[in-house]
């Protein structure tokens, strides 16, 4: 019997996301868009004219904010309808001309920095004590300031907007190729049933306590990469020398660079990162020698990573009790906090069942003015269950920062993004932990944590340090190939997954499958998010609503009026230095000291 995906249109729609919440139907998406176009127009009119007055200027912010506002909106909702089914040619032509709109935006604004550079400093005062509604806009300015040396003259500017679509061209052909192009093979799952191998239900079958399953998607779904190898290899260079070009042209001494000074982030912060994760690279090794034990296998393989270590514990959690269980553990956040996830959950943010042709993977992503929306791929794991107070909190910083700041700082940086996500991970793991004193059920839990602490902070840190590696190497003007790429890869597998680890062939080609490497220098904050989240979890926890409030008031509520590394300080926690990431691997060890003495 044969197990296919489900259409579309065979989905309930209590679980399908609410985007008439945005738009009311597709005309209205339309109307928008116009009126977006229409602002790009106005914005640009404002060129030449910034230094003019304080009135000019202020005009300028505003109509700015106006457009992104629509620009979020139209963009965010194009892509969303696209991603519910990637093979709908309504909805490509929608993400593409959402796609235009936001290259036509970036050059209609493209001219505004350099004319801010021009402006001195003492006009600059002069500005703000004649309107002083101009002081909101003072963190754009001195930001657009700090990033001088880095900005080219209008002319320049406008050419790099005009190429922007470009550069683009990588990423978009990757997630043409990734989301709706590639087909896995069929196998047979544990009860002999031929089933269709998805990105959704790869790990699903990679957690399989039949290794015959585990063996046959993994060699399944790698074989697909294998035969595009040198095609996927083309795309991922061409993405590495667009951003080598970029950062180059802005007289940055690296993509690392430019990538990490977007966000106020030192390269330190990067560097300490992967220096403090080698020195607890044993640990890792000592839990792999433990799995290949626990296995009772000759030979450890890296089909056998995923599988849990504890038989005859796991269920399934319908997606009603996997919103029981993450309310209750995110108590500790306060009741308004607890209020506004669970209107979230009830009232059709997410979509939640993977279909055919939808996007793989999760996300939360939304517009001003909008509640945010979460992609799920929900499969009743336990996994599942954790994944969804991950995105939730997403959704949550979102919603606080939207509610709390104007547009201008609502949106925030890359390097706090999955801080707020993973401490909900955090909180939830506590609060199964406290609530089961049998062994066997702590054991199961402790071992969903050593791979959360596996994949998320070692793992992430791996492909940043891959990242860093293939980046320096264009920079430095070496010629990269599919094999060089993967000998790279391999490498970096055997050194975090130590000596009683296989690093099978098909892992080499794992790097093709990563969505998250055409966002470049982004991986590396998973790992640091990971271990400030730890950080916050335990604070809260320890300091009931006082620090709740302070992390929901201070950070949540912050976007971006502040440096990351400002906000995430005066939450109580300080990236700056490497204790963070020292403290929660010490946690990983305590994990895994009380897990093998059970």
């Amino acid at each position: 019997m044969e197990k296919q995906l489900l259409n579309r249109d065979e989905i309930e729609e209590k679980y399908k996301w609410k985007l008439e919440d945005m738009y009311e139907n597709d005309a209205c998406w339309e109307e928008e868009l116009s009126k977006a176009n229409e602002l790009v127009e106005e914005v640009s009119k404002f060129q030449g004219t910034l230094s003019n007055s304080a009135q000019n200027l202020l005009d300028f912010f505003k109509k700015s904010d106006e457009l992104d506002y629509y620009v979020d909106r139209v963009y965010v909702y194009a892509n969303q309808r696209y991603h519910q089914d990637t093979t709908v040619s309504k909805y490509q032509g929608y993400a593409a001309n959402a796609e235009a709109l936001l290259v036509n935006a970036s050059g209609a604004t493209s001219f505004a920095n350099p004319e801010i550079l021009a402006i001195s400093e003492e006009t600059f005062e002069a500005f703000y004590k004649e309107k002083e509604e101009l002081l909101k806009y003072k963190r754009i300015v001195d930001e657009i300031r700090r990033t001088k040396n880095h900005v080219l003259d209008k002319d320049g500017e406008a050419i790099l907007a005009k190429v922007s679509e470009l550069a683009m061209g990588p990423d978009n052909i990757f997630h043409m190729f990734n989301d709706a192009d590639i087909k896995f093979k069929k196998i047979k799952d544990e009860k002999g049933n031929e089933v269709e191998l998805s990105h959704g239900n790869f790990i699903h079958f990679m957690q399989s306590h039949d290794r015959r399953v585990r063996k046959d998607a993994f060699e399944g779904v790698y074989s697909s990469y294998k035969a595009f190898g040198n095609t996927i290899a083309a795309i991922f260079i061409s993405n590495l020398k667009q951003e080598n070009f970029y950062s180059k042209i802005r007289k940055y001494p690296s993509s690392r660079a430019m990538e990490l000074d977007k966000s106020e982030i030192p390269e330190s912060v990067y560097d300490n990162l992967i220096e403090t994760v080698h020195k607890h690279l044993p640990s890792l090794h000592r839990y792999m020698k433990d799995r290949k034990k626990n296995l009772n296998v000759d030979e450890l393989h890296m089909y056998d990573v995923y599988v849990p270590l504890v038989q005859g514990v796991e269920k399934e959690y319908s997606f009603e009790k996997a919103k029981e269980i993450v309310t209750k553990a995110l108590e500790p956040m306060g009741k308004e906090y607890v209020s506004i996830l669970k209107e979230g959950m009830d009232s059709r943010w997410i979509d939640v069942y993977e279909n055919r042709n939808k996007r793989s993977g999760a996300y939360s992503w939304g517009a001003y003015g909008t509640h945010p929306y979460v992609l799920l791929n929900y499969h009743g794991k336990l996994n599942d269950v954790f994944t969804l107070a991950h995105e939730m909190g997403h959704s949550m910083h979102t919603y606080y920062s939207n509610k709390t700041q104007p547009i201008t700082y609502a949106g925030y940086k890359i390097f706090v993004a999955e801080v707020a996500s993973t401490c909900n991970e955090a909180l939830l793991m506590h609060y199964m932990l406290e609530n089961n004193e049998d062994k066997k059920v702590r054991k199961f839990l402790l071992n969903h944590q050593l791979e959360e602490f596996r994949t998320t902070l070692f793992r992430q840190t791996m492909f940043a340090e891959f990242e860093h590696i293939v980046h320096s190497k264009i920079r430095a003007g070496e010629a990269l190939t599919m094999e060089k790429l993967n000998k790279i890869y391999h490498d970096l597998n055997v050194l975090y997954y130590g000596e009683d680890m296989v690093v099978d062939e098909e892992i080499d080609y794992e790097w093709m499958r990563i969505p998250h490497f055409y966002t470049p220098f982004y991986v590396y904050q998973y790992a640091t998010g990971y271990s400030a989240a730890t950080a916050f979890a335990q604070i809260i926890l320890e300091g009931k609503d006082e620090a709740a409030n302070r992390y929901i008031k201070e950070f949540l509520c912050g976007g971006s009026s502040k440096s990351p590394i400002e906000l995430l300080k005066e939450a109580g926690v300080d990236m700056s230095s490497s204790k963070p990431v020292d403290k929660a691997l010490k946690s990983f060890e305590e994990y895994l000291e009380e897990y093998l003495g059970i």
